[in-house]
């Protein structure tokens, strides 16, 4: 046998693994704090789904004790005993998933991210300003955008808002800029990203990206009898779809993200990427190695590996953060609680700048009430908004991508889809890998709020939670090869560069 002794090797395996806990102990991250908004008496801007709740929407602040104390005893007969609604049902979405460890990465209670946006606050208006807006322009085309006077007005009365969010050129949104991600990446080239529009490489065949869609204006949870029974945990009929197509407007890009499984966007973009010739990072010793391959490890399978371990890892992270953490209420019930407040049958301490929003007045003149209308009959799902699951998972294994795959490479033959979503043209503008992970991560983390179930906040602040989690199982990982290795370089979603080499991160320049 030409192997290490078997003791010798069982020893080396401590080791390694000893070397990657002990990382666990070591200071990290500041401490965690929260905007303090569930200290509310009546929990107005808690996350409360599927609890009891009275005619105005409140819920039962008994109930919600429970779930507090359920979370703060880890004990499985206090979960079994949380009081759902009557009518319910839906469940709540694995709280105790808060509590769950893993083996490799940054533990999910390691992680870090700044304080929800207050309920009250004005950054949390301009969001919900920012998703009236969406609601109200799910069924324009991207390509439309530049031309159409709805996404003209949305830009302007988005800049009305005091703490305007989202990309901005030259300090203001404009169509060019709306409702995109906050990358470089995200503000060049068609808003879609390549690794949603190529066909995907599978096995013996491959995938055409064509999705079914809902119907155009198929909106949901408008009225208050149907927002009401659904924050009561009502399940609505389910939506019907087809006609597969592209992606080419909000809604079908929200029912993309609203039956997606985990990881499956990013083994797509993997499976895309390892179908490119030389896009493996150029630091690869296999990209020019006369005698050997990638395989098991730096190959194919390491890169599917680590991207579907990256994406049930992060969630660890967002179930912490959102159950044990922050507890942020949805769009939805923000809507609801406005509603109630621009009827006079409630003051939530709202402020006047959404009421006051063009996105509000038309939604009313439209609807007849302030509600955010939902893309999904059901809503949100039944686990707090901060930060979104989808978004830290893209954060993770994007960044997984970014470290195995040459960011500056451009991508050959760039697509878009036509204005009906039928076919892919080609498209004449340089995109670079790099750029397009970047947007894809943002595609899959906003495309959420398309739907009505997510702030703006939730997407952004959790790509980044996803990426402290994928940062430390890189760390893990980087002990684990016996090839002479220089390490994974990446760019982070803030721009800065970072080699991740021997479980230690440094610099690593422009």
């Amino acid at each position: 046998m030409l192997a290490d002794k078997n003791t010798h090797r069982k020893l080396d395996a401590v080791r390694l693994r000893f070397k990657a806990a002990r990382d666990l102990l070591n200071p990290g991250l500041p401490r965690q704090e929260t905007s303090g908004d569930d200290s509310y008496a009546d929990r107005r801007a808690s996350f409360t789904k599927t609890l009891p709740h009275n005619e105005f929407g409140e819920v039962d602040t008994a109930a919600y004790q429970k779930l507090l104390d359920a979370l703060a005893s880890r004990e499985q007969d206090d979960f079994d005993a949380i009081p759902l609604s009557p009518l319910a049902d839906r469940k709540l979405a694995n709280p105790q998933g808060a509590y769950k460890f893993e083996l490799t990465g940054l533990d999910g209670q390691l992680t870090w991210m700044r304080p929800a946006p207050k309920f009250s606050g004005l950054e949390t208006a301009a969001e919900m300003g920012e998703l009236y807006w969406k609601a109200a322009c799910r069924d324009i085309p991207f390509s439309d955008y530049e031309t159409n006077n709805r996404i003209a007005n949305a830009a302007a009365d988005l800049n009305g808002f005091s703490e305007t969010v989202g990309p901005k050129d030259g300090g203001s949104v404009t169509p060019l800029t709306i409702f995109r991600g906050e990358t470089p990446g995200d503000l060049t080239g068609p808003y879609i990203s390549q690794f949603l529009l190529k066909p995907i490489p599978f096995g013996n065949g491959r995938i055409e990206q064509r999705y079914d869609r809902p119907a155009r204006g198929d909106d949901f949870m408008d009225d208050w009898a149907s927002y009401l029974a659904v924050q009561r945990g009502v399940a609505p009929t389910p939506l019907v779809k087809g006609n597969p197509r592209y992606i080419t407007n909000a809604r079908a890009l929200g029912e993309f993200v609203h039956v997606d499984f985990t990881f499956q966007a990013y083994q797509s973009a993997a499976l895309i990427l390892l179908g490119i010739p030389g896009a493996f990072d150029i630091g690869n010793l296999y990209n020019t190695n006369a005698t050997q391959g990638a395989f098991v490890s730096l190959g194919g399978p390491d890169v599917l590996d680590l991207v579907s371990k990256a994406g049930n890892l992060s969630l660890t992270g967002a179930w912490y953060q959102k159950w044990l953490v922050h507890r942020r209420l949805r769009p939805e019930a923000y809507g609801g609680k406005l509603t109630q407040q621009m009827l006079g049958n409630r003051d939530y301490g709202l402020p006047d700048e959404i009421m006051d929003s063009r996105a509000v007045r038309r939604t009313q003149r439209v609807q007849g009430n302030a509600l955010l209308s939902q893309a999904f009959p059901e809503g949100s799902p039944t686990h707090p908004a901060y930060p979104a699951g989808h978004a830290t998972i893209a954060g993770a294994c994007c960044t997984v991508l970014k470290a195995f795959f040459e960011e500056s490479l451009e991508i050959p033959n760039p697509v878009v889809a036509n204005r009906n979503g039928t076919a892919l043209d080609p498209y004449a503008g340089t995109l670079t890998i790099g750029g397009e992970i970047d947007k894809l991560a943002n595609n899959i983390a906003l495309g959420r709020d398309w739907a009505g179930v997510h702030y703006r906040s939730d997407g952004v602040d959790g790509l980044l939670v996803g990426e402290q989690q994928a940062i430390g199982l890189l760390r893990d990982y980087s002990r684990t090869y016996n090839e002479r290795f220089d390490g994974f370089t990446l760019r982070k979603f803030d721009g800065t560069r970072i080699r991740i080499n021997a479980g230690e991160v440094y610099a690593a320049g422009a």
